[in-house]
């Protein structure tokens, strides 16, 4: 009896054992793009959202629609479930796939094949799917471009680091296109194109921002004179955002580069050339 039982749990141990070793190998090829057959894996996926996405925009050309409604039709929905399985896949081979589904990637990935399925309720959802356009990013994993990822890094890094900075600022600016705009309509008025505050508003985010539509404009001098005020001051406040994030660049600048390895345990991606454990569970890599 204990010896049935002792290869009872020999064979539930060798089979956990496979399962974990098919699940690392699934990783593997799917996550990790430093080995020949992840690069594969990825070269072809990465096709085949191209063509997928190029399908959808033809699909919305009425003459190309017309003539090959069906086979767009077929295309769209082998793609769909290509991607679905890829999904799938993707959730197993992770240790925790909460994690996953929660990150930036993983809700790429999940918007990728909810169109096709939501056009059944909504058939115009379905052009929705050229968000899989978001997945060739992995082409910096793909091709191992590590400079790259490192600076995006970097810029994610200083992007976050002023983020309260920046909300001064557009806070600020916000502040002074509703006082602009509230004089314009003082001074010019309806009769000269600005028949409401918002419209006003409107004006002085065109003019602050350079943009310069010229579908209204003011006609008196006061308000020319403080169009004029606005057009300087806008290039002014272009260099504000530039030097706050430029500040922060240079102050994360000095951190060492990033590789391609993907922590099976948390989904963690951006791991130091050198590291051996994730800096985020702890778990080896």
């Amino acid at each position: 009896m204990i010896g049935g039982i002792e290869c009872y749990n020999g064979l539930v141990s060798e089979r956990n054992s496979n399962t974990a070793t098919i699940r690392d190998q699934l990783h593997t090829i799917i996550f990790e793009a430093d080995t020949l057959s992840g690069k594969l894996f990825d070269i072809g996926l990465i096709g085949a959202i191209l063509v997928s996405v190029l399908i959808v925009m033809m699909d919305s050309v009425a003459p190309l629609r017309a003539s090959y409604g069906r086979f767009f039709t077929i295309s769209e929905w082998f793609f769909t479930l290509l991607f679905t399985v890829e999904y799938i896949l993707r959730l197993i081979c992770v240790k925790r796939p909460v994690i996953y589904a929660k990150s930036f990637f993983g809700i790429v990935d999940l918007l990728a094949v909810l169109p096709t399925y939501l056009s059944f309720i909504l058939p115009a959802s379905r052009y929705l799917l050229v968000i899989r356009v978001l997945r060739v990013l992995r082409i910096f994993r793909v091709l191992k471009l590590v400079q790259y990822l490192g600076e995006a890094r970097l810029l994610l890094l200083a992007l976050k680091a002023s983020r309260r900075k920046i909300a001064v600022f557009l806070f600020t600016v916000f502040t002074v296109v509703i006082i602009v705009g509230s004089f314009m309509y003082i001074l010019e008025g309806e009769i000269h194109g600005f028949s409401s505050i918002p419209r006003s508003i409107y004006w002085a985010i065109v003019t602050l921002t350079t943009v310069g539509y010229g579908d209204i404009s003011p006609q008196t001098a006061p308000g020319q004179a403080l169009a004029a005020l606005i057009m300087i001051l806008g290039y002014g406040i272009i260099a504000v955002p530039t030097g706050i994030v430029g500040v922060e660049l240079a102050r994360v600048s000095e951190l060492k580069s990033t590789s391609t390895q993907v922590c099976a345990w948390c989904g963690l991606d951006r791991h130091e050339d050198d590291a051996v454990f994730c800096r985020h569970c702890g778990r080896e890599l």
